[in-house]
């Protein structure tokens, strides 16, 4: 059975345009998941929202998201309020500009994804973005909205396909610096 796409929708390169499918790289088929039980009688147990200053548990819909602004104090937010300034998503990926793969520092290359054409339509289309990327030696940048949040990502060719990866943020990665800093240079 084929794997179910992570995401569908639409590769956009100036006037050339397909549909295309995102498949996991990695696969959680083998993962091993456990749950937890009661010890007693062998049932699975539920987990119960529990006040942390009274340590009684909250009915059902009483809780509520809350951003911490200082250090115990909230700012409380309603699921309606996140609704509204969540992404929408276009379902439509255009290549913005291109680059030499190898120029992408690898600390920056989060998630692997392969992409590959949604249907018989799309395949010349798609074959003849995934060869001028190929002939050129060069990756496509796009954005896209996975998981309800914009996200940076390369696009390469590989085989047949082509896969996308998408890419941290710059203030959401530590720069070597700040780790490294503090090594003094030996002489070997």
């Amino acid at each position: 059975m084929a794997p179910r796409p992570a995401w569908k929708g639409y590769l956009k390169l100036s006037l050339v345009t397909c549909a295309i499918e995102l498949t996991n790289v990695v696969t959680h088929a083998e993962k091993v998941s456990f749950r937890i039980l009661n010890r007693k009688t062998g049932n699975t147990v539920k987990r119960i929202y529990v006040d942390a200053e009274t340590g009684k548990p909250l009915e059902e819909g009483d809780e509520i998201k809350g951003y911490e602004v200082e250090d115990g104090e909230f700012i409380h937010i309603e699921e309606d309020e996140i609704e509204a300034v969540q992404i929408e998503s276009s379902h439509t990926m255009s290549l913005d500009g291109f680059v030499d793969k190898s120029s992408i520092r690898q600390i920056y290359l989060d998630t692997p994804y392969y992409v590959s054409p949604a249907d018989k339509v799309s395949e010349e289309a798609f074959a003849v973005i995934r060869d001028a990327m190929a002939g050129k030696k060069m990756a496509g940048l796009a954005r896209i909205v996975l998981y309800q949040r914009e996200r940076p990502v390369v696009i390469e060719p590989l085989g047949k396909g082509m896969v996308l990866t998408t890419l941290r943020y710059d203030n959401t990665v530590r720069q070597p610096d700040s780790v490294f800093g503090d090594i003094k240079p030996v002489k070997t």
